[in-house]
């Protein structure tokens, strides 16, 4: 009879412990350029939380909303555009009272650092080869790029020298390499690239670019993910921010 009443309590006490490490652990799933600092914030947020565990998902942000929709573990959700944010919204995968923009960019040209090309406006693109840009079907930055060329006539034109990325960071890594002429990255990216490329001019006639963070819907952790995006408005969180290029919401 202790016997059976010891191995109830064995199992009663494995379940709790099993409940509390599924409590502990969190998906954050972010569009790629949130990546270096992210990757920060994640430890500080394991630091201040012991025994939470973060677990990240960086890819672009349409991919992550149809991993979301296809039931894909994820907790938060962090966009590099509203569009992305709005259909997640609209397809109830996100809880809207937890949405905040907690960052802006800004889009930039860059070409690698040791290119002699001349380019003075965006009307030198003409005379380039490659162009690296971000697919707007699935990269925000590469929507971002196309109405940018788009308001200065010059999409259609330059189809054919265009080199579609799949995430922000792709497109940055094919101009690093000196694989294409130039490209269309945020200006966080450039700076994560140090000497590696160089900003040619900051990209305009486009809507700006504002990051929304949310709770996803489906989370089994939505106080811990609350948290967590608590977090990254806080005042250490957009020190970190802040420390990688990213600006205040505007």
């Amino acid at each position: 009879m202790k016997k059976k009443v010891l191995l109830v309590l064995c199992g009663l006490l494995l379940t709790s412990l099993t409940s509390r490490a599924l409590a502990e652990e969190l998906t954050v799933s972010a569009a790629a350029s949130l990546t270096n600092a992210f990757t920060e914030l994640k430890g500080d947020f394991e630091k201040a939380h012991p025994g939470v565990k973060v677990s990240t998902n960086f890819a672009a942000s349409n991919p992550l909303l149809q991993q979301i929709k296809e039931g894909a573990p994820a907790d938060v959700f962090a966009s590099a555009d509203q569009a992305t944010m709005n259909k997640a919204q609209e397809d109830k995968l996100i809880d809207p009272s937890t949405r905040r923009d907690f960052v802006s960019n800004s889009l930039v040209m860059i070409v690698p650092a040791d290119s002699k090309a001349s380019i003075a406006s965006v009307r030198d693109l003409e005379k380039l080869e490659r162009l690296a840009v971000g697919n707007p079907d699935s990269v925000p930055a590469g929507r971002y790029t196309r109405d940018s060329l788009a308001s200065a006539g010059l999409w259609e034109k330059l189809q054919s020298k265009y080199i579609f990325g799949q995430s922000v960071r792709q497109v940055l890594d094919y101009v690093s390499r000196g694989e294409v002429d130039a490209g269309f990255v945020y200006g966080t990216d450039a700076k994560q690239a140090g000497d590696k490329v160089r900003v040619v001019m900051k990209m305009e006639g486009h809507e700006p670019v504002l990051y929304p963070v949310a709770v996803v819907s489906a989370s089994s952790h939505k106080k811990l993910a609350q948290e967590f995006v608590d977090f990254i408005l806080s005042p250490a969180g957009r020190t970190v921010l802040e420390k990688y290029g990213f600006d205040e919401p505007r």
